[in-house]
């Protein structure tokens, strides 16, 4: 991430996985849900902070799912169902629960038709936030398998040219296993910058960069610019907001009109496509999800695949960096490196949200035990 949403060392408490997963699953299972479910949501969010997607691990989303649970926004105990399947696809009503939850499995089941077919692709309508998408694609990995998800939220983003925020930010991940290099995996927002980012930088007390986002009138803010307030990020499409979230590439210019038209590519196939509309439409918070898991055994040898990645991986890896730069990255990379620290070392978690936990603790009767 860049510098402005990383929690400083001043304020930073580092904490052990295991114990965040312990404890995330008891909070979760006070919500209501199921002690199995309550395990996979934990690995979901903890997961996202070990490979340093702090956007979408426990500082941001746990204290929003738990509000959401205590007002029935999200099911703590969804009873899914396959409304269409064929050998190769299917589409789940997620009966409103939790996406971290219903995702994976939904990933499991495209994943076992890829199996048998070559590919599968799964749909998931009537569903809530599902965190960091990249999860979902390194299942597929571990089957030696390419992952996608992509995943159509509530309205946030303007379209280019617009005043009004129709598309979600909207997400897109692809995963692809290599033989000893770590897997390539993107992982991005279609807007100019995650949503989710803006309670980072806020509780970090730095700015946006120009380009970002546009003023309440739709124009973009090019120069340096405040977080806006807390309940733009609560789906307040409809007034209230000072400012708005501008698609990928910011302005006509320098390609907005690519990250606008990505978004609506995810509004197509995760959102449209499960039956279950769009983000802005019928009413928020509404998610769509699209998971596919491609058998590369059905395209071609599997260890050549990864070989080839693993040459093509290394072609990006030792290219000749840019004046001011060590090195050249590869998506994924970063990723792994800090993945590899945060094991070692515990997760960075910023000091107000491990006062949360122990705020959430007290009032849920759990022992505080995370420091």
């Amino acid at each position: 991430m860049l510098e402005q949403f990383k929690v400083q060392i001043n304020d930073e408490v580092r904490v052990d996985e295991s114990k965040l997963r312990d404890l995330v699953s008891s909070l979760f299972v006070k919500a209501g849900l199921s002690k199995d479910d309550a395990d996979l949501g934990a690995d979901v969010l903890v997961t996202a902070d070990i490979r340093g997607v702090d956007t979408h691990g426990v500082s941001n989303m746990l204290r929003t799912y738990m509000d959401y649970f205590s007002k029935g926004i999200i099911n703590p105990d969804p009873k899914t169902v396959i409304t269409r399947e064929t050998p190769s696809t299917a589409n789940i009503d997620g009966d409103r629960g939790l996406g971290i939850i219903t995702t994976p499995k939904a990933m499991e089941l495209a994943i076992e038709k890829a199996k048998n077919v070559g590919m599968g692709v799964v749909t998931i309508h009537n569903s809530r936030h599902y965190g960091m998408a990249s999860y979902y694609t390194l299942m597929a990995v571990e089957h030696n398998m390419i992952g996608m998800s992509m995943t159509s939220c509530p309205p946030q983003v303007l379209p280019t040219f617009g005043s009004e925020p129709l598309l979600g930010t909207n997400p897109i991940a692809l995963a692809a296993p290599a033989a000893t290099e770590a897997p390539f995996v993107f992982d991005a927002a279609m807007s100019a910058v995650a949503a989710n980012k803006l309670g980072l930088a806020r509780r970090n007390g730095t700015k946006l960069l120009g380009g970002w986002v546009a003023d309440k009138n739709g124009v973009p803010i090019m120069n340096e610019v405040d977080p806006p307030v807390p309940e733009y990020e609560h789906y307040n499409a409809q007034g209230g907001a000072t400012s708005h979230l501008l698609p990928l590439g910011g302005t006509r210019e320098i390609g907005s009109h690519k990250g606008y038209g990505m978004m609506c590519v995810v509004d197509i196939l995760s959102g449209i496509l499960t039956g279950g509309g769009y983000g802005m439409n019928p009413g928020r918070p509404n998610f769509g999800h699209y998971v596919a898991a491609y058998n590369i055994e059905a395209f071609m040898d599997t260890n050549e695949f990864k070989e080839t990645m693993d040459e093509w991986i290394n072609m990006l890896k030792t290219s000749k960096p840019a004046k001011g730069h060590s090195r050249v990255l590869y998506p994924g990379q970063a990723e792994a490196e800090v993945a590899e620290d945060r094991l070692n070392n515990g997760i960075p978690l910023h000091n107000e949200v491990v006062e949360w936990f122990e705020s959430a603790c007290k009032e849920h009767g759990i022992p505080f035990e995370l420091v």
